[in-house]
């Protein structure tokens, strides 16, 4: 800015370079307490974030009340697993958008900081700007009507005023913008918040409607209690022994009783529906089906990922091992509800090596899915589940394992693969297009 002389203000004049280098650093030291104060404002809002969805808790009438609901329903198979599996597709609906909420959340508060920190980078320029109006509102230029004497004075100050006014107006109206932004971003901001709240209380309660809905599932379950403890022993021991996936499938299938039972189950399905190919319909619309409609080659396109989140490693990828990944892994929510991705027979519920808490489905025709990572499985050995019926939670933080380490997050992480006659293939091409997976629910 130039100089104006007639007492109204006194704006700096340029420093030699080097003192143009040292104001520079000045500033950068003075700014640098706030980018630390930044990014501890961040870590608190993702700490906030974490607090407004984790808290909430599903009040007691609301409870009574959703058990009465449950109560009140039919309890034959078909009607409890088109309850079971509408409950879980709104649950991976809420915690698509609540992903969603919190991804704006997270971006509007970078966005904030950038204000604030623009701001303090011009506090300087704020000050000049304030301090010279205020001397202009002081003492402002004579008027010519008033003291026709003072003409020369009046010229001057017209003069000079003419040479500050542009730069002291573009200077205001960024700080005015920068402002107007930083109270849009608090609106904007404590909007979400309160969608997040709104769309978490959504979320405890399906979740607590699903827990009362598989309670109500797990007790027309008709195997013997002692029968599965003893099935559930052996396939630990089992588990011990494998020395790998393939091990584990081919002796779990050859020594437990449901699980051989589910492999003849899935290999008459897939004869009976090759037999029915020609049929045109939706393989997914019968709830109370017993097998799969479908051979699994011919679900492609068709199945739904098995929980909401953000893939963080692909089939295929180099891994930390000096080899590839043979499946895929998902980041997801704490707490999140895990659905089966297709229609099998459950041949293994357990942990398994690296792999933790490990989940294996028999889907027939040599095909296998697995799912590793979750906190809690909720189906049986032998039992039968189906596309988007839910099988387990997500713990609260990423489960270390051989298949997610080194994948640079604390979320949650879900492994899938999918293995062909004992051998890992690309789980893509079954996966549906989020349009179409839209569309259906």
């Amino acid at each position: 800015m130039s100089c104006l002389v007639a007492g109204l203000l006194v704006l700096p004049v340029p420093a030699p370079a080097s003192e143009s280098v040292d104001e520079i650093a000045r500033q950068q030291a003075a700014v640098s307490p706030e980018v630390d104060a930044a990014l501890e404002r961040k870590k608190q809002r993702e700490s906030e974030l974490a607090a407004l969805s984790r808290d909430i808790e599903v009040s007691t009438d609301r409870q009574a009340a959703i058990a009465r609901e449950i109560r009140a329903l039919d309890r034959d198979r078909e009607t409890l697993n088109a309850k079971i599996i509408g409950t879980s597709d709104t649950i991976k609906g809420l915690e698509t958008e609540l992903n969603n909420t919190e991804r704006r959340l997270r971006s509007l508060g970078e966005n904030e900081d950038a204000v604030r920190l623009s701001l303090l980078a011009r506090r300087d320029i704020l000050a000049e700007v304030l301090a010279a109006l205020q001397r202009i509102g002081k003492r402002p230029p004579p008027a010519l009507a008033v003291r026709p004497s003072d003409a020369l004075s009046a010229v001057r100050s017209a003069i000079l005023l003419n040479a500050v006014m542009p730069e002291l107006k573009v200077e205001t109206e960024a700080l005015a913008a920068d402002l107007e932004e930083l109270a849009r971003l608090k609106t904007v901001i404590a909007a979400e918040k309160n969608r997040l709240r709104g769309d978490a209380m959504r979320l405890a309660e399906e979740k607590s409607r699903l827990e009362l809905l598989l309670s109500a599932k797990r007790q027309e379950h008709q195997k013997s209690v002692k029968v599965l403890e003893e099935e559930k022993q052996r396939s630990a021991q089992l588990a011990e022994q494998a020395g790998s996936l393939q091990e584990l499938i081919s002796t779990l299938e050859a020594e437990i009783e449901s699980a051989r039972e589910a492999a003849e189950k899935s290999r008459q399905a897939a004869l009976d529906a090759k037999r029915n190919a020609s049929r045109r319909f939706d393989p997914f619309s019968d709830p109370g089906r017993l097998a799969p409609v479908i051979p699994f080659q011919e679900a492609k396109g068709q199945l739904p990922l098995p929980v909401a989140g953000t893939l963080l490693k692909d089939f295929g990828e180099e891994d930390d091992f000096g080899g590839v990944t043979e499946g895929q892994s998902i980041a997801t929510r704490p707490g999140s509800n895990v659905a089966s991705p297709a229609d099998g027979w459950v041949v293994y519920s357990g942990p398994f090596r690296s792999f933790g808490q490990l989940l294996i489905l028999n889907t027939g025709d040599g095909y296998h899915v697995l799912l590793a990572g979750m906190d809690r499985i909720d189906v049986e050995l032998g039992q039968f589940v189906l596309t988007g019926e839910p099988v387990g939670v997500m713990g609260a933080t990423q489960w270390a394992s051989a298949s997610t380490f080194g994948l640079g997050s604390t979320q949650p992480i879900l492994y899938v693969e999918f293995r062909k006659d004992g051998s890992a293939i690309d789980p893509t091409p079954w996966w549906v297009r989020t349009e179409e997976e839209k569309a259906r629910g």
